[in-house]
């Protein structure tokens, strides 16, 4: 297993970064398959072969996921892709 753990900085408030996670997601969805739901400012996702948390603050969003054998091979594209992603958007 390999893990994941990404923080970004950002002036956006809680409601934009949320729509910002909303959008990061809805790729998650899409591309990976996995289903996720908010529990406060936590949003909460799982799929086969990952599980994990994306936390909203005033002024940051925290990526934690835990991998499974399978993702843990392209954890290198997965983690560019998030930063990438969380960069373009919160800027």
């Amino acid at each position: 297993m390999a893990n994941i753990d990404i923080e970004r900085s950002h002036h956006l408030g809680i409601p934009a970064a949320r729509s910002v996670v909303d959008k990061i997601a809805a790729d998650m969805q899409k591309r990976l398959g996995v289903t996720h739901q908010w529990q406060g400012d936590v949003l909460q996702f799982s799929g086969t072969g990952v599980h994990g948390a994306i936390s909203v603050s005033e002024d940051a969003v925290r990526i934690t996921a835990q991998l499974g054998m399978l993702l843990s091979a392209f954890r290198g594209k997965i983690e560019q892709d998030i930063g990438e992603k969380l960069d373009l958007h919160l800027a």
